[in-house]
């Protein structure tokens, strides 16, 4: 059923005739009040404690999270039906991941304290300000004065790793450097506030203060540039060098268990290598019909030659976003409302440097093309990794059925669940419609087909290279490196793929997440519709309702399983 493109003032009129929505959606549980008081108190921890790596920030966090443990700890639960159980155990995961990251967080900035003498300092006239207790200009200008000095004897101390340590040595390595950097910048900034807050309104406060000020904001900002671009090697050039902060085993362990994962890294990574053989297997069939032999990344290239004219991206991503629309009608129920209102914006050029494909957020798919401000090789690179046949996959990964019809619907169903919220369910969702859309034919040719599994490799790789990284068996360089030779992507592409992984926006596991994801929620389909208990629609419909919580989590409730309070990941779904 090919759905019409309404004006916004039409389909206003439209809705306002509309009855209610028919589809019956799922109620809140009885524990939704403490998962929401939760995130309210959560959100206000973090608002006031705003210096990011403070003792007392991670103190009020802790307690926090205790003392809603306990709370939850005393909940009768064996009273709960299964979708409370299902939050309650939801929540002491979420809570005993909390403490984890916060005990991280401590020996993180024990590793940065003897890199910044100066936070004490910030700390201490934060939580003055905060209890506001009396102020002393004379005495804060001493000590403000002696920060130039205190930095100066620091970085005295500072050796690269692999130099000559001395007794007195601190041994800086870039990803330390960068973290350090980023924790001094906060600082200042917060040094800023509070100069703004007393200096017109105490007397006598500029009078002492600031001199002493500037002399410590001049040496403060030499030293975060000492750190960010001689010692990290990021002076925000568009080719700076890669720095990541590898998070080590344990850590892995901690954010699967979170995920509800039972595999072990390296039982993800042989997944992934299986994916990506299969993937190749079937690019080189490809290939044959191309008449190119079985040389997948000479059906590649040439796929990659075909994109539209400059100016022409988002007219394509348009049509192609209606085409998907009409093609999984019949499979998932889209809400008119869903199906309308969205909208593409262009990403900026230098924001390509960290999506150089598209990407979703709040009703709008951002659309990564060639611009006026690239110079001609990078205008090529931009059309050839999105060309027609990669893009026509990517808009309905984002789109519909996607991830804007999942923001719809997590939306307005039990959305305090948001607070769970995991990549493999996410990212998963958008992954188990690419495999979806690949099972029913929705490739009209074979190069169609090499731009479906060149993004399937794509999370087959991830998978790979993502983990290896995290336990130290990868640089960034060699990620880029097979980025480009086994799945074909543009080597700046590639750059800006490896950029966004590593610095910080997204959780170890997230890339790990998109395929892993999309395996679980094939499998339990295969379950649930496989045993009759549901029909293909009436699954995705359902799945949806559950809210972005863990595959798993979600897999007990749809089939009936117990859930206990001790509930632990046992669940294998891949199967081979």
């Amino acid at each position: 059923m090919k759905r019409p493109h309404w004006s916004v003032a039409l389909l206003a009129i439209v809705l306002s005739c509309a009855p209610a929505c028919a589809q019956e959606l799922s109620p809140d549980s009885s524990l939704a009040p403490l998962v929401r008081q939760y995130q309210a108190d959560d959100q206000s921890v973090r608002t006031f404690f705003d210096l990011r790596w403070s003792g007392a920030r991670f103190d009020a966090q802790e307690q926090l999270a205790r003392r809603r443990l306990a709370e939850l700890s005393a909940v009768p639960f064996d009273s709960l039906d299964a979708t409370a159980r299902a939050d309650a155990v939801l929540l002491r995961s979420l809570l005993e991941d909390s403490l984890a990251s916060i005990a991280l967080d401590r020996t993180r900035l024990e590793e940065m304290r003897p890199l910044l003498p100066h936070l004490p300092l910030i700390e201490q006239i934060e939580a003055a300000r905060s209890e506001m207790a009396p102020l002393d200009p004379s005495a804060l200008a001493g000590h403000f004065s002696d920060i130039p000095e205190q930095i100066r004897q620091v970085r005295a101390r500072i050796i690269r790793p692999g130099d000559t340590a001395g007794e007195a040595s601190i041994v800086v390595s870039p990803t330390l450097a960068l973290r350090a950097a980023a924790a001094s910048e906060d600082a200042l900034d917060k040094l800023e506030r509070w100069n703004r807050h007393y200096r017109d309104f105490v007397p006598e406060f500029a009078w002492w203060m600031d001199k002493p000020l500037a002399a410590a904001r001049d040496a403060l900002r030499d030293y975060h540039h000492f750190l960010r671009a001689d010692l990290a090697g990021q002076p925000g050039e568009p080719g700076d060098p890669l720095v990541g902060d590898p998070v080590g085993r344990e850590r892995l362990a901690q954010e699967l268990r979170r995920e509800m994962i039972a595999y072990t890294p390296e039982e993800l990574i042989a997944i992934g290598q299986r994916e990506l053989a299969w993937c190749q297997a079937e690019m080189r069939a490809a290939a044959l019909e191309m008449g190119l032999g079985d040389d997948f990344r000479a059906a590649i290239e040439k796929v990659k030659q075909q994109h539209v004219p400059p100016g022409e991206q988002p007219g394509y991503v348009t049509r192609q976003a209606r085409e998907a629309i009409d093609f999984v009608d019949e499979l998932v129920t889209v809400p008119d409302l869903c199906a309308q209102l969205w909208r593409t914006q262009m990403i900026p050029t230098h924001d390509q440097r960290i999506w150089p494909f598209a990407a979703y957020g709040d009703a709008v798919v951002m659309v990564s093309y060639a611009t006026d401000e690239m110079d001609t090789a990078d205008k090529l690179m931009s059309m050839r990794g999105n060309n027609r046949h990669f893009t026509r996959l990517v808009v309905p990964h984002e789109l519909i059925p996607g991830h804007h019809l999942q923001r719809f619907m997590h939306d307005r169903v039990r959305p305090y669940r948001r607070a769970f919220e995991t990549p493999f369910f996410v990212e998963g969702w958008a992954l188990y419609w690419e495999f979806e859309l690949w099972d029913r034919g929705y490739a009209r040719s074979p190069e169609d087909r090499v731009g479906m599994l060149f993004w399937r490799s794509h999370r087959a790789a991830r998978i790979i290279t993502s983990l290896q990284f995290h336990l130290g068996q990868m640089s960034p360089e060699q990620w880029i490196d097979f980025l480009v030779t086994q799945v074909g992507h543009e080597r700046a592409s590639a750059t800006s793929e490896v950029r966004r992984s590593i610095n910080g926006m997204y959780s170890p596991l997230y890339q790990v997440a998109y395929m892993i994801g999309g395996i679980q929620v094939r499998a339990l389909r295969d379950e649930v519709v496989g045993q009759g208990r549901l029909g293909q629609r009436e699954f995705n419909d359902a799945l949806l309702q559950q809210g972005p919580i863990p595959v798993e989590m979600i897999r007990a409730q749809m089939l009936g399983l117990p859930i206990e309070f001790d509930f632990e990941p046992t669940w294998k779904f891949d199967r081979p």
